[in-house]
Protein backbone atom coordinates (compact mmCIF):
# COMPACT_ATOMS: atom_id res chain seq x y z
CA UNK A 1 0.00 0.00 0.00
CA UNK A 2 1.38 3.72 -0.42
CA UNK A 3 2.34 5.67 2.27
CA UNK A 4 0.49 9.02 2.76
CA UNK A 5 3.21 11.50 3.95
CA UNK A 6 1.84 14.79 2.74
CA UNK A 7 0.31 15.89 -0.60
CA UNK A 8 0.25 19.11 -2.45
CA UNK A 9 -2.50 18.81 -5.08
CA UNK A 10 -5.50 20.50 -7.00
CA UNK A 11 -8.75 20.29 -5.37
CA UNK A 12 -12.05 18.84 -7.07
CA UNK A 13 -15.01 19.84 -5.31
CA UNK A 14 -17.75 17.67 -5.71
CA UNK A 15 -20.89 19.74 -4.54
CA UNK A 16 -22.63 16.92 -3.72
CA UNK A 17 -24.10 15.88 -0.24
CA UNK A 18 -24.94 11.75 0.15
CA UNK A 19 -23.02 9.92 -3.14
CA UNK A 20 -23.20 6.61 -2.44
CA UNK A 21 -20.51 4.15 -3.45
CA UNK A 22 -22.88 3.68 -6.64
CA UNK A 23 -22.17 6.86 -7.75
CA UNK A 24 -18.77 6.74 -6.93
CA UNK A 25 -18.29 3.27 -9.24
CA UNK A 26 -21.39 1.78 -10.81
CA UNK A 27 -22.54 -1.53 -10.06
CA UNK A 28 -21.56 -3.06 -13.65
CA UNK A 29 -18.13 -2.26 -13.28
CA UNK A 30 -17.19 -4.74 -10.41
CA UNK A 31 -16.23 -7.70 -12.15
CA UNK A 32 -12.86 -7.29 -11.37
CA UNK A 33 -10.83 -7.64 -8.44
CA UNK A 34 -7.47 -6.39 -9.59
CA UNK A 35 -7.77 -2.85 -7.80
CA UNK A 36 -6.33 -1.07 -10.80
CA UNK A 37 -8.31 0.36 -14.07
CA UNK A 38 -11.13 1.88 -12.09
CA UNK A 39 -10.33 5.17 -12.65
CA UNK A 40 -12.17 5.42 -15.99
CA UNK A 41 -15.35 4.80 -14.66
CA UNK A 42 -14.96 6.82 -11.36
CA UNK A 43 -18.51 8.44 -11.48
CA UNK A 44 -19.20 7.34 -14.65
CA UNK A 45 -22.80 7.78 -14.50
CA UNK A 46 -22.49 11.39 -14.32
CA UNK A 47 -18.81 11.93 -16.19
CA UNK A 48 -20.32 10.25 -19.70
CA UNK A 49 -23.98 10.78 -21.62
CA UNK A 50 -23.77 6.83 -22.93
CA UNK A 51 -24.33 3.78 -20.55
CA UNK A 52 -21.01 2.84 -19.42
CA UNK A 53 -20.21 -0.97 -20.53
CA UNK A 54 -17.84 -3.36 -18.72
CA UNK A 55 -14.67 -3.53 -20.50
CA UNK A 56 -15.57 -0.58 -22.94
CA UNK A 57 -12.83 1.61 -24.01
CA UNK A 58 -13.82 5.15 -22.56
CA UNK A 59 -11.38 7.04 -24.76
CA UNK A 60 -14.16 8.97 -27.29
CA UNK A 61 -17.27 8.29 -25.14
CA UNK A 62 -19.10 11.82 -24.74
CA UNK A 63 -18.54 13.65 -21.98
CA UNK A 64 -20.94 15.58 -20.18
CA UNK A 65 -20.42 19.12 -19.98
CA UNK A 66 -22.53 19.65 -16.81
CA UNK A 67 -20.54 17.48 -14.73
CA UNK A 68 -17.58 19.30 -12.85
CA UNK A 69 -14.67 16.83 -12.73
CA UNK A 70 -14.84 17.77 -16.74
CA UNK A 71 -13.94 21.38 -16.70
CA UNK A 72 -10.48 21.18 -17.57
CA UNK A 73 -9.69 23.74 -14.77
CA UNK A 74 -9.49 20.39 -12.59
CA UNK A 75 -7.94 18.09 -14.61
CA UNK A 76 -5.02 16.29 -12.71
CA UNK A 77 -7.08 16.90 -9.30
CA UNK A 78 -5.65 14.52 -6.63
CA UNK A 79 -7.98 15.82 -3.60
CA UNK A 80 -11.64 15.74 -3.42
CA UNK A 81 -13.80 18.46 -1.88
CA UNK A 82 -17.62 16.76 -0.86
CA UNK A 83 -20.20 16.93 1.09
CA UNK A 84 -21.81 15.21 4.22
CA UNK A 85 -22.20 11.20 4.49
CA UNK A 86 -19.68 10.86 1.75
CA UNK A 87 -19.71 6.84 0.54
CA UNK A 88 -23.00 5.41 1.49
CA UNK A 89 -24.55 2.82 0.55
CA UNK A 90 -22.83 -0.56 -0.36
CA UNK A 91 -19.47 -1.40 1.21
CA UNK A 92 -18.22 -2.34 -2.07
CA UNK A 93 -14.14 -1.52 -2.06
CA UNK A 94 -14.22 -1.17 -5.58
CA UNK A 95 -15.20 2.79 -4.68
CA UNK A 96 -11.82 3.71 -3.03
CA UNK A 97 -10.12 1.69 -5.92
CA UNK A 98 -11.79 3.79 -8.78
CA UNK A 99 -10.85 6.80 -6.71
CA UNK A 100 -7.17 5.38 -6.09
CA UNK A 101 -6.73 4.78 -9.63
CA UNK A 102 -7.95 8.22 -10.87
CA UNK A 103 -5.66 10.06 -8.60
CA UNK A 104 -7.30 10.61 -5.77
CA UNK A 105 -5.41 10.71 -2.84
CA UNK A 106 -7.40 12.83 -0.06
CA UNK A 107 -11.03 13.32 0.35
CA UNK A 108 -12.09 16.39 2.56
CA UNK A 109 -15.73 15.76 3.94
CA UNK A 110 -17.97 16.78 7.09
CA UNK A 111 -18.77 13.05 7.05
CA UNK A 112 -18.30 9.93 5.98
CA UNK A 113 -19.85 6.39 5.62
CA UNK A 114 -18.41 4.12 8.35
CA UNK A 115 -17.34 0.85 5.95
CA UNK A 116 -16.79 3.98 2.94
CA UNK A 117 -13.81 5.60 5.81
CA UNK A 118 -12.43 2.29 6.45
CA UNK A 119 -11.83 0.91 3.05
CA UNK A 120 -9.98 4.37 2.81
CA UNK A 121 -7.64 4.00 4.83
CA UNK A 122 -7.20 0.40 3.80
CA UNK A 123 -6.12 1.59 0.42
CA UNK A 124 -3.63 4.42 1.46
CA UNK A 125 -6.66 7.27 0.86
CA UNK A 126 -6.37 9.99 3.94
CA UNK A 127 -10.08 11.07 4.30
CA UNK A 128 -10.38 14.51 6.55
CA UNK A 129 -12.85 15.44 8.28
CA UNK A 130 -13.67 19.33 9.07
CA UNK A 131 -17.01 21.03 10.30
CA UNK A 132 -19.68 22.49 7.50
CA UNK A 133 -18.65 25.84 7.73
CA UNK A 134 -15.10 25.40 7.13
CA UNK A 135 -16.11 22.27 4.18
CA UNK A 136 -18.28 25.40 2.76
CA UNK A 137 -15.67 28.06 2.92
CA UNK A 138 -13.62 25.53 1.06
CA UNK A 139 -15.96 25.19 -1.44
CA UNK A 140 -16.29 28.94 -2.51
CA UNK A 141 -12.98 29.22 -2.39
CA UNK A 142 -11.80 26.37 -4.86
CA UNK A 143 -15.02 27.27 -7.25
CA UNK A 144 -13.97 31.19 -7.21
CA UNK A 145 -9.78 30.55 -7.54
CA UNK A 146 -9.11 28.76 -10.60
CA UNK A 147 -6.10 26.07 -9.77
CA UNK A 148 -6.94 25.96 -5.88
CA UNK A 149 -4.26 23.96 -4.61
CA UNK A 150 -3.99 22.96 -1.02
CA UNK A 151 -0.83 21.57 0.95
CA UNK A 152 -1.76 18.62 3.62
CA UNK A 153 0.14 17.38 5.88
CA UNK A 154 -0.58 14.05 7.55
CA UNK A 155 2.55 14.04 10.04
CA UNK A 156 1.49 17.63 10.92
CA UNK A 157 -2.36 16.81 10.79
CA UNK A 158 -2.53 20.51 8.70
CA UNK A 159 -4.16 22.27 5.92
CA UNK A 160 -2.33 25.21 4.18
CA UNK A 161 -4.37 27.02 1.90
CA UNK A 162 -3.23 29.33 -1.07
CA UNK A 163 -3.30 32.30 1.45
CA UNK A 164 -1.17 30.36 4.00
CA UNK A 165 -3.79 29.93 6.60
CA UNK A 166 -3.75 26.82 8.04
CA UNK A 167 -6.41 24.03 8.96
CA UNK A 168 -5.71 21.68 11.67
CA UNK A 169 -7.72 18.33 11.40
CA UNK A 170 -8.00 15.39 13.53
CA UNK A 171 -7.46 12.03 13.02
CA UNK A 172 -7.33 8.24 15.30
CA UNK A 173 -3.90 7.82 15.93
CA UNK A 174 -3.68 4.03 14.89
CA UNK A 175 -5.19 5.47 11.30
CA UNK A 176 -2.39 7.77 11.35
CA UNK A 177 -0.04 5.32 11.84
CA UNK A 178 -1.14 2.50 9.20
CA UNK A 179 -1.30 5.11 6.69
CA UNK A 180 1.96 7.08 7.33
CA UNK A 181 3.46 3.65 6.95
CA UNK A 182 1.61 2.25 4.36
CA UNK A 183 0.43 -0.60 6.38
CA UNK A 184 -2.46 -2.47 4.97
CA UNK A 185 -3.97 -5.56 7.01
CA UNK A 186 -1.35 -7.90 6.40
CA UNK A 187 1.14 -5.47 6.86
CA UNK A 188 0.16 -4.48 10.21
CA UNK A 189 0.20 -8.44 10.97
CA UNK A 190 3.83 -8.61 9.95
CA UNK A 191 5.16 -5.98 12.12
CA UNK A 192 4.38 -8.74 14.94
CA UNK A 193 6.04 -11.26 12.73
CA UNK A 194 8.66 -12.04 15.81
CA UNK A 195 6.40 -12.68 18.48
CA UNK A 196 4.27 -14.81 15.83
CA UNK A 197 7.40 -16.73 15.26
CA UNK A 198 7.77 -17.11 18.84
CA UNK A 199 4.21 -18.43 19.74
CA UNK A 200 4.81 -20.86 17.15
CA UNK A 201 7.71 -22.31 18.51
CA UNK A 202 6.51 -22.39 21.80
CA UNK A 203 3.66 -23.97 20.85
CA UNK A 204 5.12 -26.47 18.65
CA UNK A 205 7.44 -27.58 21.63
CA UNK A 206 4.53 -27.84 23.62
CA UNK A 207 2.27 -29.58 21.41
CA UNK A 208 4.29 -31.56 18.98
CA UNK A 209 1.20 -34.07 18.29
CA UNK A 210 -0.32 -31.16 16.55
CA UNK A 211 2.60 -31.19 13.82
CA UNK A 212 3.20 -34.46 13.16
Amino acid sequence: MKKFIAEKGLVLPLDRANVDTDYIIPKQFLKSIKRTGFGKNLFDEARYLDKGLPDQECTGRPLNPEFVGNQARYKGASILLARENFGCGSSREHAPWALDDFGIRCIIAPSYADIFFNNCIKNGILLVVLNDKIVEELFQETTQNSGYVLNIDLEHQSITKPSGSIINFEIEASRKHILLNGLDDIGMTMQHAEAISTFEAKWRHKSPWLFA
